[in-house]
């Protein structure tokens, strides 16, 4: 139990205990006096020390290291291909880890453990989720990647469809992880710069310079090998934080009960309501489309996999990643319900003492961890490990994209020195975007939502799209550029609504925080103690009246954020059909090559087999020959 200062009851029944041993008899030297002192003493939390400093600024300097060395390593990145693909030699683990913490982020440090605590601990389901999309992506979409051999996964567009297509699906991406860079980098700058007092602009410049830094030096292999380091950061930071809170608290059957009894153990809710927030179903099936729209048909990952040396190799990396996402999805859910447990009776949202969810950790992390110099700023390398990670793949993508499917093709002559020069000089140029996009960063609120909102607007169309080339023989140029836009014009106005008229409560549904522990003239607050806090959504443009809503507002524009990518790729793939199949689609001739074929499915696991029946076979040779 703590008490409403924050600390230990039985820390002050120890401390009354030795008062009443002095040789006091003033009333106030009292275990109620020392109570009523405590409760109107506001809790102090900490700041950084030069200890955080330092080992902030180790993460950077190691990060960068790095990219020093791959970039000098086995005679540097003599090609273009060395520095975009790795030299297609890597093997399954780093590009595993790799694949693993890109698209985490400080989204995951930062904004899980907040939704935990606002929200419950429903978001644990993703578990579930990410097992689907691995499968999908190892099983459906990398086959034909790989097989094609290609740099960027756009340069399949053109190759099922057209030049068009495959302008389109650039021009979109660099779009979308753009915006999304921003909102990675600024973020968690803003969070940490409001509770420690971390410079904003300082922490955005110098992870955006480290990051370019090494992306440019480096290329793939400095990415992959840092992304490597970075996710045992994160995993470090945060330990610190749970193994801390488990201190504090008294043991983690504390924190489970707490969070039982909290109504934060919410994990099964089968309400099939589209509308609502969050249910088993908008997250795995949600969840589904907008993490296989990362995973199967973004550039940051398929390159990534694409780098592997053999194809068994590029599917094992996915399955191994799927071990990184369950692990890291654990730490912050655990994260989230220390949080509530130590928390539960006094809300810094709503007693304002943080002023955006997305503050809530840095700030249990200053008033836990205050005495161990170093670990806040363990912490805050753990939360810029996410940043960075996912800043460089983003940049080493964005180098990828732009050069393949924007240069190349309009300047096919270009000698080998030349284009690993531009590749060079593209990384760095989208370093410095990816600063400047996070000046634009303040538009948006919540960190979690606005991350899965950029992704499903954009990724949705696009997963859509490739799907119909994959795996439709009869989808043409006409369907699949049709679909598109139409699947990208309906996510984006459903996200404006609901970002004009944002859901109500009723389908949001926040849990109670609570104020009973609070020192309450402190806040100001009146006799009620008990509130429930708004979720802090995205900044609306104009926030209306609930009777001014109009009737799409708590019908169409409450669709759950989740389904922006479902609703994507859904109307992508339907309007491609009808569309080519109006258009003469069953007319054209397809190379195989292009579509997922039963070779692909099957062909990986008959590789397999047959290794094994060589090695069998080898093994009988051997010992058959040692026997004579």
């Amino acid at each position: 139990m703590r008490c409403v200062s924050g600390l230990p009851l039985s820390l002050l029944l120890r401390l009354s205990e030795f008062f009443s041993r002095l040789s006091f008899s003033s009333p106030q030297i009292s275990l109620l006096a020392l109570l009523c002192w405590m409760m109107s003493s506001p809790r102090v939390v900490g700041s950084f020390t030069v200890w955080d400093y330092v080992v902030f600024a180790g993460m950077l300097l190691i990060s960068a290291t790095i990219g020093v060395y791959y970039a000098f390593a086995g005679g540097g990145q003599k090609t273009s291909k060395d520095f975009l693909m790795g030299g297609r030699s890597m093997t399954a683990v780093p590009v595993a880890l790799s694949l693993a913490v890109s698209f985490i982020s400080a989204i995951t440090v930062l904004a899980v453990p907040a939704e935990i605590y606002r929200f419950g601990a429903m978001f644990s389901v993703f578990a579930i989720s990410y097992t689907f999309v691995v499968i999908i992506s190892s099983e459906l979409y990398l086959p034909v990647f790989y097989k094609l051999g290609i740099t960027s996964s756009y340069e399949y567009l053109e190759l099922r469809f057209n030049k068009l297509a495959r302008l389109l699906g650039t021009i979109l991406f660099i779009i979308q992880m753009s915006l999304y860079n921003g909102i990675v980098i600024y973020a968690p700058a803003l969070a940490l710069n409001q509770v420690t007092g971390f410079n904003l602009w300082g922490a955005v410049v110098s992870t955006g310079t480290v990051c370019t830094f090494y992306c440019t030096l480096g290329g793939l292999k400095a990415v992959i090998w840092t992304d490597v380091f970075q996710i045992a950061i994160m995993i470090a930071g945060f330990a610190a934080v749970i193994i801390r809170a488990v201190v504090v608290q008294g043991g983690i059957s504390t924190i489970i009960n707490d969070s039982y009894y909290g109504g934060r153990l919410n994990f099964w809710d089968f309400n099939p309501h589209p509308f609502q927030r969050h249910t088993f179903w908008t997250i795995v099936v949600g969840g589904t489309f907008t993490w296989t729209s990362v995973y199967g048909v973004n550039q940051s990952q398929v390159q990534r996999y694409n780098s592997c040396k053999s194809r068994v190799q590029a599917k094992l990396s996915l399955y191994i990643n799927l071990l990184g996402q369950w692990v890291i999805l654990t730490c912050a859910v655990l994260s989230g319900l220390c949080l509530y447990s130590i928390y539960r009776d006094c809300d810094p949202l709503t007693s304002k003492t943080v002023s955006q969810q997305d503050q809530l950790m840095p700030y249990l992390v200053m008033d836990i961890l205050q005495d161990y110099p170093g670990l806040p700023g363990l912490f805050v390398a753990c939360v810029y490990s996410g940043t960075l990670s996912t800043v460089s793949s983003s940049i080493n993508a964005l180098a990828t994209v732009t050069l393949e499917d924007l240069i190349k093709p309009c300047f096919p002559s270009l000698s080998e020195n030349t284009v690993a020069c531009l590749s060079k000089c593209l990384s760095l140029f989208f370093g410095v975007l990816c600063i400047a996009m996070a000046a634009l960063a303040s538009v948006f609120g919540g960190l979690l939502q606005a991350g899965f909102i950029i992704s499903g607007i954009i990724g949705g169309p696009i997963l859509g799209m490739f799907s119909l080339g994959m795996f439709s023989s009869f989808t043409n140029s006409k369907g699949a550029i049709s679909g598109l836009i139409l699947g990208f014009t309906i996510s984006l106005w459903v996200a404006i609504g609901a970002h004009l008229y944002p859901p109500l409560p009723e389908r949001t549904l926040p849990l109670k925080l609570s104020l009973a522990g609070c020192n309450v003239s402190e806040f100001n607050m009146g006799s009620n103690w008990t509130s429930t806090t708004e979720l802090p959504t995205m900044t609306s443009l104009a926030q209306k009246e609930v009777n001014e809503r109009p009737a799409l507002a708590d019908s169409w524009y409450s669709l759950s954020y989740q389904h922006y990518s479902t609703l994507g790729t859904l109307v992508t793939v339907t309007v491609g059909l009808i569309v080519s199949l109006l258009t003469g689609g069953r007319k054209q001739n397809i190379n195989c090559d292009y579509l997922l074929t039963k070779e692909d499915l099957f062909c990986s696991h008959c590789s397999w087999l047959k290794q094994i029946q060589q090695r069998m076979l080898m093994f009988e040779l051997e010992t058959t020959s040692g026997l004579k």
